[in-house]
């Protein structure tokens, strides 16, 4: 499972001209779900990201979490981030999970998130989504769970 955090001022995702999720200060997930993934990733990422000390404290460090802050996340499926870009210029998608196990990966990782206490908005599955932030640093992080 692959996950890039981008530590946001503000974001929102839209469909069809309506915004579906909207957060104020916290994170944006851009999630990405390949075929081996399993109930240990999700479990992982999500420790990682609430647990993530990328927020300034009084002092200007970056040593606060999510839930110091009393943040909020807002998370996006993204299949194109299993892209295998090795051979031609058009990616290939074979390792990124098939629709319907990605999607229950996808609501299980939302669901062990939000019962974190962390307020969690979400974009639509397999939607054509037009996403906007304001990214905060910026600060982005690429998290896989195979490498850990």
């Amino acid at each position: 499972m692959r996950v890039v955090l981008q530590r946001v001022a503000h974001a929102s995702v839209t469909v069809d001209g309506e915004i579906i999720g909207k957060i104020q200060r916290g994170f944006l997930l851009l999630v990405g779900v390949t075929h081996d993934d399993a109930m240990d990733d999700m479990e992982y990422l999500v420790r990682k990201i609430v647990q993530m000390r990328i927020f300034e404290d009084e002092e200007g460090k970056l040593n606060r979490s999510i839930q110091d802050i009393g943040g909020e996340i807002l998370s996006v499926s993204q299949f194109t981030l299993y892209a295998d870009t090795k051979k031609g210029n058009r990616p290939s998608f074979s390792k990124a999970a098939p629709g319907d196990v990605a999607l229950k990966m996808f609501e299980q990782f939302n669901g062990l998130l939000r019962d974190t206490g962390i307020p969690v908005e979400t974009g639509q599955f397999g939607a054509d989504m037009k996403v906007e932030l304001l990214n905060d640093g910026p600060v982005t992080i690429l998290l896989d769970s195979k490498n850990r």
